[in-house]
């Protein structure tokens, strides 16, 4: 034991981490969460099976006219994510690249639910090549369940009073019906 050849399952032995001071894997998940739902959750589980770290980064998009503030969406999102011991939920402002060089993350993380997010997702994947060559996206896809949802849809559903328990956790359900002054009864 101890020795590069005594691959377990594609990670080194204890011994060996500690001998060849394996660098820790970090990976930042951008978004803005406005609210995080099952979906996003989904890709936040496969990234952290693949990472040492998953930073789940709420960016603060005013343009995007969220519903809920920073703070809010990091709340909530710092909730979903409470069972998962590697992942952690920050807030991210400013330019993504220089997030991602100043936590020495290894990637982006961004979510592809269909052949229509392609596009926008490439659009960014190369302008942060751009603007620092070294930051590399990587695309997961959620389970097929998940492929329509999205945030604002979410919104759209709770905003007309329909239930959206299946599509985010308890927590997200309350906040949506105290913010949008709703209930399902």
């Amino acid at each position: 034991m101890g020795k590069i050849e005594d691959l377990v399952g594609g990670h080194l032995p204890i011994l060996a981490q500690n001998r060849y001071r394996l660098p820790m894997r970090t990976v930042v998940y951008p978004g803005s969460f406005d609210p995080i739902t099952n979906g996003h959750l989904d890709v936040v589980q496969r990234a952290a099976k693949m990472f040492d770290q998953v930073i789940l980064a709420v960016a603060n998009n005013e343009t995007k006219h969220p519903l809920f503030s920073l703070e809010e969406r990091k709340q909530m999102a710092l909730s979903a994510v409470s069972n998962l011991s590697n992942v952690v939920v920050e807030t991210l402002e400013g330019l993504l690249v220089d997030y991602v060089v100043r936590h020495k993350a290894c990637a982006v993380v961004r979510g592809l639910r269909a052949v229509s997010d392609f596009e926008f997702e490439f659009q960014l994947a190369l302008m942060n090549r751009k603007l620092n060559e070294n930051v590399e996206t990587v695309f997961l896809m959620p389970k097929d369940s998940y492929s329509f949802l999205s945030s604002r849809l979410v919104k759209e559903v709770a905003r007309l009073k329909g239930d959206v328990s299946p599509f985010v956790s308890t927590e997200v359900v309350q906040a949506l019906r105290l913010k949008l002054n709703t209930s399902n009864d």
